[in-house]
């Protein structure tokens, strides 16, 4: 070892250049100077405590056992930096021109280094050797720079670091060591040294399992965001975080995290952001951090959540305890500021809190804004829930299993803007008069929403967006007597109402009027099979529709007027049994066209024309087109900007051809040819009739020429 090491000195400059043109080398040998010192030390304390043990017994045996396996642990890390030195003495000197420098950054990521190059400019504040094949990170890798103040070394194999290495690197804020191999340096159980001014430290994806964290933390006064993620760590102690005391933010994320000791971050008055997602922990008890604003335990096990019983201010604004296996709702501090919560995707049955699983507690989430409750086994929501939510703006509570919604208190729910009670098993839904007067969008599809109040919608008057997919609904007509309430549901005269999709409720047919009043810009009507429609259906919508969605409705004709719709732009008549277009004329603005899946032979070229200089966009492939009767309008495609969006798809059928044609390849010619055909058979014909008759004439006129005379003498 002292043969290979000949001519190195550590990490000192004069040694630097006494290696001078071995740039590769001097990496490896600085790492293995270290290491020999150390098992130096450690042969040394082991033959000492070898001669105590002649004289002592008890504890004198054990520290002599513990130096000897201290001195195997350094012969196995320094033999891969043994191999590694000798290779590298092959390895031409490093140059910078491969690497990018913009004023003091110097880019070098991804060119393949073993280190930093020699000629780094004087002063460089970052240095980016990611995704390299960086092993031992010493001075020399780094070419004896100190004054970077951002270090980037994610993405390489390091598995040794010089100790004491940043300690004079005064000015670095952030260090990024993630994805290399650090838990094999943390065998050697050597402190990296202090990290004087680091900021911000990325240790993820290292391997990194319990107490392995301590020997980069501990000495790391000015600390402020720490990741761990994506490591093994399956217990935080009590004395983690001891040696970073001004952590803000520390993401735990994807690690095996069972256990948290008590008071791990209490000595972390400035922590704010806590993520502790995908990890293992079952349950919370006596939640105390009160200056904590950002709390994420989404994909835990955790089966309750309870804050300590205390009338002191929590800063808590967001809290995620998503993917749990939580029965109840979570027992939150009652001076809280929280804003945004989410229990979904557990298997909340009620919302109870775990603290009184046989009355209903009040809830005191005055600031809460956002609530999400979806996917999980909710059968019932009383409207006491929300007695305390005074600022809520967003409630989900799609996906459970609820029978019955009602809001008939006027003081509840004002400030909600978006209601969701999609897919669920509503039966019964029930809004006041001059209840929930800021909502704008309300999700009920998925439901069994058969017989409403007939005038449900009108009692909302900001609705904007309404979502009535998948139910079993009927439309009412704008005249429906309202004094005898009818079973269906009326559509007209909501002020607001912009949005409106009502696909898949077996409509059977779509009256005069229904939509008066409502000045709707999109209008969903798919998937109701067989639905009629009267010719005024769309009366009122002339100025206001956009978006007309009519597929998979197996209309065979259009009886509605459309070219009555002046701002229509989009419509979808996909997937019908259409034998013929639409009406339009050239008032019309429609810019895209969906007529794939119908029985469309001929594209009426009137039609066509009409909306040439609007239609931008056209589908139309899996129709029965026939090449020939369409020439116009392929004429008509190739001379404008319109667009065939499927053409690729888009087939029709010639006469002497067995398979269908891509339009794109129709020329005139393949129309013309069977007509010429046509021409020379009839010529043919013709002469050869002439033929026949001049022939008989011919035969005619011999016949009479040798027919003898017959005179008679008196």
């Amino acid at each position: 070892m002292q043969d290979i090491l000949t001519g190195c000195d550590g990490w000192t400059a004069a040694g630097a250049e006494r290696c001078a043109g071995k740039s590769q080398l001097r990496e490896e040998c600085s790492a293995l100077g270290v290491f020999a010192r150390f098992l130096s030390i450690c042969e040394w304390e082991g033959e000492r405590a070898e001669d105590v043990k002649s004289t002592r017994s008890g504890g004198s045996v054990k520290i002599g056992h513990q130096l000897k396996v201290s001195t195997m642990t350094a012969i196995q890390l320094l033999f891969p930096l043994l191999v590694s030195c000798v290779a590298a003495s092959a390895r031409p000197p490093r140059h910078l021109s491969a690497c990018q420098v913009v004023q003091m950054d110097v880019f070098c990521s991804n060119l393949n280094l073993r280190s930093a190059p020699v000629n780094l400019p004087h002063g460089v504040q970052m240095l980016d050797l990611s995704l390299n094949q960086v092993q031992n990170l010493t001075m020399e890798t780094l070419a004896y720079h100190t004054s970077f103040n951002h270090l980037n070394l994610h993405s390489n194999k390091i598995h040794f670091i010089q100790p004491g290495l940043f300690r004079d690197m005064t000015d670095l804020k952030v260090l990024d060591l993630s994805r290399n191999h650090l838990n094999v340096f943390t065998h050697s159980k050597i402190n990296i040294g202090p990290l004087t001014a680091v900021e911000s430290l990325d240790l993820s994806s290292n391997g990194l399992y319990t107490g392995m964290s301590d020997y980069f933390l501990a000495d790391s006064p000015s600390l402020a965001n720490l990741s761990l993620n994506s490591n093994s760590i399956t217990k935080i102690a009590q004395n983690t975080f001891s040696g970073s005391s001004s952590l803000k933010r520390i993401n735990l994320h994807n690690n095996v995290i069972l256990e948290i000791e008590d008071g791990a971050f209490d000595s972390l008055n400035h922590l704010t952001e806590l993520d502790l997602s995908k990890n293992s922990i079952t349950c919370i008890t006596d939640f105390n951090l009160c200056h904590l604003k950002v709390l994420n335990l989404s994909k835990n096990s955790m089966e309750f959540f309870q804050s300590t019983r205390s009338t002191d201010s929590y800063d808590l604004q967001i809290l995620d305890l998503s993917e749990n296996k939580m029965h109840y709702f979570p027992l939150l501090p009652r001076n809280n500021v929280l804003q945004y919560l989410d229990v979904s995707r557990n298997q909340l049955q009620s919302i109870n809190v775990t603290a009184s699983h046989d009355r209903r507690t009040t809830v005191h989430l005055f600031h809460l804004r956002y609530l999400d409750m979806s996917y999980n086994q909710l059968q019932i929501i009383h409207e006491s829930f929300f007695y305390c939510m005074a600022s809520l703006e967003v409630l989900n509570v799609s996906n459970n299993c609820i029978s019955s919604f009602s809001i008939t208190n006027e003081g509840l729910l004002q400030t909600v803007k978006v209601i969701n009670l999609s897919y669920n098993s509503l039966q019964s839904l029930t809004f006041g008069e001059n209840t929930l007067p800021s909502l704008e969008e309300l999700l009920l599809q998925g439901n069994d929403l058969t017989n409403l109040d007939h005038q449900i919608f009108q009692k909302l008057p900001s609705i904007k967006h309404l979502y009535l997919q998948e139910n079993d609904l009927e439309i009412c007509d704008a005249d429906q007597n309202c004094k005898n309430p009818p079973a269906c549901v009326s559509f007209s005269s909501i002020p607001n109402l912009q949005f409106l999709y009502i696909s898949e409720n077996n409509l059977q047919t779509l009256p005069s009027n229904a939509f008066a009043n409502t000045p709707l810009k999109l209008l969903d009507l798919s998937l109701n099979p067989g639905l009629d429609m009267d010719r005024d259906s769309f009366s009122g919508l002339e100025r206001s529709l956009v978006h007309l969605l009519l597929r998979e409705n197996n209309i065979s004709c259009l009886n509605t007027d459309l070219s009555s719709l002046k701002s229509l732009k989009h419509i979808d008549l996909s997937t019908n049994q259409l034998t013929t277009l639409p009406m339009w004329n050239r008032e019309s603005s429609i810019e895209s066209l969906n007529l794939q899946n119908n029985n469309l032979v001929t594209l009426e070229p009137s039609t066509m024309l009409a909306l040439e200089h609007s239609l931008k966009t056209l589908y139309m492939g899996s129709n029965p087109l026939s090449c020939c009767s369409n020439l116009a309008f392929l004429q008509m495609v190739k001379n404008s900007a319109l667009t065939i969006a499927d053409l690729e798809t888009v087939t029709c059928v010639l006469e002497d051809y067995s398979e269908p044609v891509n339009i794109g390849k129709v020329t005139e010619e393949m129309c013309q040819k069977p007509k010429i055909q046509n021409f020379v058979v009839v010529v043919v014909l013709t002469a050869l009739f002439l033929l026949i008759v001049l022939g008989l004439l011919i035969k005619c006129c011999q016949s009479k020429k040798r027919k003898p005379s017959r005179r008679f003498n008196a």
